[in-house]
């Protein structure tokens, strides 16, 4: 559900490509019996009002409609180009809404706590983006005005910047939220834990088994 203090938002989750770990579709790997995206869609629900995932084939698309059973909208992003910005794009023109959450499909760990501050925070910024103290930043962990983040999107691919970052530089009036102020909520920031080997998924299992996070 979206707070009355800012407009309907909606989450756009980045599910494209095939993890070289795991040799398959990432989103679909199973945590605990049931599939990293699962993970992503249910926590979400609770925070926006619409949820869409962005993969990168029909074949793709199947599989995770068939997952997730109608809790989000399931896109097919047909650019040339292997990038999260590419994702990014189709979902943000997609939606609907003035302010879109940019998630991953490998954090099953999201707060629901961390996800509504950032979107609380985002009224009158381009885009409000967790950093840590080294000065790295989170941009699939964050939330973007929408139609301004699509054309700096589009923006960092026309002049070849096919990272995250590409597209952040192209923003203006951007918050950066430390990630020791977001450990508040989150006090291990698990919210941040990516699945991107298999023992980062054994990780998890463990995570999962004694509800640590």
């Amino acid at each position: 559900m979206s707070s009355g203090s800012y407009s309907s938002t909606s989450a756009v989750i980045v599910a494209g490509g095939v993890s070289k770990r795991f040799g398959r579709d990432k989103a679909l790997v199973k945590l605990a019996g049931k599939p990293l995206i699962s993970y992503i869609v249910e926590r979400v629900i609770n925070v926006v009002d619409d949820v869409i995932v962005v993969v990168n084939s029909e074949p793709q698309k199947k599989k995770i409609a068939d997952v997730i059973n109608g809790k989000a909208q399931v896109l097919v992003d047909y650019a040339n180009v292997q990038t999260p910005l590419a994702g990014a794009i189709t979902g943000f023109e997609a939606s609907r809404t003035e302010y879109a959450l940019l998630l991953a499909c490998d954090t099953p760990f999201l707060s629901i706590e961390i996800l509504g501050l950032l979107l609380e925070l985002s009224v009158n910024r381009s885009a409000v983006i967790p950093r840590w103290p080294n000065g790295n930043i989170e941009p699939l962990h964050a939330s973007y005005l929408t139609s301004v983040a699509a054309k700096a999107a589009k923006n960092a691919i026309e002049t070849a910047r096919y990272d995250m970052r590409g597209m952040v530089d192209n923003l203006r009036n951007v918050r950066y939220v430390s990630t020791m102020v977001l450990q508040q909520l989150d006090p291990k920031l698990m919210t941040f834990f990516n699945v991107n080997s298999p023992n980062d998924l054994n990780r998890a299992e463990i995570s999962v088994r004694h509800q640590a996070y």
